[in-house]
């Protein structure tokens, strides 16, 4: 179960789904999304799952900018 935690108007939130991600927060605290068990024949990630893996990347680094918009 991924585990996604933020402070959101001074309070700790805990998210299990990334559609659920606030828009507005202070702080990221914990990043934690499901990673997929390898599927590939040689039991490995296929390639559809390092392209889902590379989003979750992204979407920290977009959480983190807002963080940091915050701030400011």
């Amino acid at each position: 179960m991924a585990i996604f935690k933020f402070v959101v108007n001074g309070e700790l939130v805990t998210i299990t789904k990334w559609e659920d991600v606030p828009n507005e927060f202070e702080h990221v605290i914990a990043f934690l999304p499901d990673m997929p068990e390898p599927e590939g024949e040689d039991g490995e990630h296929t390639e559809e799952q390092h392209e889902e893996l590379s989003l979750w990347n992204t979407r920290l680094q977009e959480l983190m900018e807002k963080e940091r918009a915050s701030s400011m």
